[in-house]
């Protein structure tokens, strides 16, 4: 009974993870082949990142969140404009 208590309490540790401010990010390019298939794949599966990021080679979930949430932030916007001039 004792070992299960120490498990259990080893994946509770594991769990814990550092928060990152989003104002550190890097912005994500995309090519529009990868913009494209990532809205239409949102609008079939929702943010289910992990099985979006499964159908585009080489990225993954966290960098299409980021990306997402880059592209629909009202916080991005204006960095955004900045950063196409």
């Amino acid at each position: 009974m004792d070992s299960r208590r120490r498990r259990r309490q080893a994946k509770v540790a594991r769990c814990e993870s550092e928060e990152v401010s989003s104002i550190e990010w890097e912005f994500i390019d995309m090519t529009e082949q990868e913009e494209d298939l990532i809205y239409r794949m949102y609008r079939l599966v929702g943010d289910r990142w992990s099985l979006i990021a499964g159908r585009i080679p080489g990225r993954k979930p966290e960098e299409i969140e980021r990306f997402w949430i880059m592209r629909h932030s009202e916080e991005y916007a204006e960095k955004r404009k900045l950063r196409r001039t």
